[in-house]
């Protein structure tokens, strides 16, 4: 007898609406599990904060120009690096692939980063996913790709973590949570402005304390 062939559906196929249908998910208005991220507390060193502006000074000048590749190298891939991410236990990986069954669909795609547990390669995808699009025209729904994502990080994770998740669309940030099939989104983050950019690298430091406990518990 012949196996059941599942549907499968690449991360860019998705759109928001779609995703909430297939997998009967809620969107929150308030999410405490985002609410704790987004608030967390970060030191901004002075060597931190003058990169910051140096990047910022770039952003302002070229992000409506620049396509989803040179936005990443440019801006988003220095920031990264400033959090320093990287280390022997879990790292930033950029275009691995990432495949899971959720609900009886095959998800798959290439996200444009994920945070994952491992040194040379990732292993597993600890809460962050990141996709990235240019400010004019972009392709598909970002949201959407990057929920998808967490949807399949979340399975991969069995479900026992909330899951971690931001999406840029030329200088605005919005970070999400995913708990179980019930979903947040922050309010947008503006790049180009200092006290916004402020926020974006503290959310960002803090999530790297969260990895850093999540992997800590882990061990223990």
């Amino acid at each position: 007898m012949s196996m059941e062939k599942l549907p499968k559906r690449n991360f860019r196929e998705w759109t928001l609406a779609e995703l909430d249908r297939a997998f009967k998910l809620t969107v929150l208005d308030t999410s405490p599990v985002l609410e704790d991220w987004t608030n967390g507390q970060a030191e901004i060193s002075p060597f931190e904060q003058q990169a910051l502006r140096s990047f910022q000074t770039l952003l302002k000048t070229h992000v409506y120009d620049w396509n989803e590749t040179e936005l990443a190298y440019n801006f988003i891939g220095p920031l990264m690096t400033l959090v320093r991410f990287s280390t022997k236990e879990f790292n930033f990986f950029a275009e691995r692939p990432l495949s899971a069954v959720v609900d009886k669909v095959e998800m798959t795609g290439r996200p444009d980063g994920i945070i994952a547990s491992g040194f040379r390669e990732p292993q597993q995808p600890y809460f962050c996913l990141q996709e990235y699009k240019k400010e004019k025209d972009p392709e598909g729904d970002p949201a959407a790709q990057v929920l998808a994502a967490m949807l399949v990080a979340q399975e991969l994770n069995q479900h026992q973590l909330p899951v971690y998740g931001c999406y840029v669309k030329g200088e605005v940030w919005h970070f999400l949570t995913l708990e179980e099939r019930s979903y947040a989104i922050s309010q947008g983050y503006l790049a180009s402005r200092q006290a916004d950019l402020n926020e974006i690298f503290c959310i960002l430091k803090h999530l790297k304390v969260i990895i850093t406990a999540c992997i800590g518990r882990a061990k223990s």
